[in-house]
């Protein structure tokens, strides 16, 4: 199913973890040191903080099971759908972090 598309995942997932190191460092350097007085850049950053490492999950991923047979590909493909889907509700996240403390 993804074979042809394998070099593909793999670039697309180098291009999403620099993006993501390079979003934490700000984040963490503006942090100790505020410099970003825009609240849209803040805005940008948080979201890409939030939803960048879900993305990069599922790139990592697809490349990942791009080798191998149907079934997994749809087993991978359902999981992280769910994973996508459940993201959404607050609840869910506040249930997880509950269940840690």
């Amino acid at each position: 199913m993804f074979k042809s598309t394998q070099r593909f995942w793999d670039i697309l997932g180098e291009t999403l973890a620099i993006i993501l190191v390079v979003t934490w460092a700000i984040w963490i350097i503006d942090a100790a040191f505020p410099f970003i007085a825009n609240q849209t850049v803040l805005g940008i950053i948080n979201f890409i903080r939030a939803y960048g490492s879900i993305a990069l999950i599922g790139v990592v991923g697809l490349e990942a099971i791009s080798k191998r047979n149907f079934i997994l590909q749809i087993i991978f493909l359902s999981l992280l759908a769910i994973v996508i889907i459940f993201s959404f509700f607050p609840e869910t996240f506040s249930e997880i972090v509950g269940s840690v403390k």
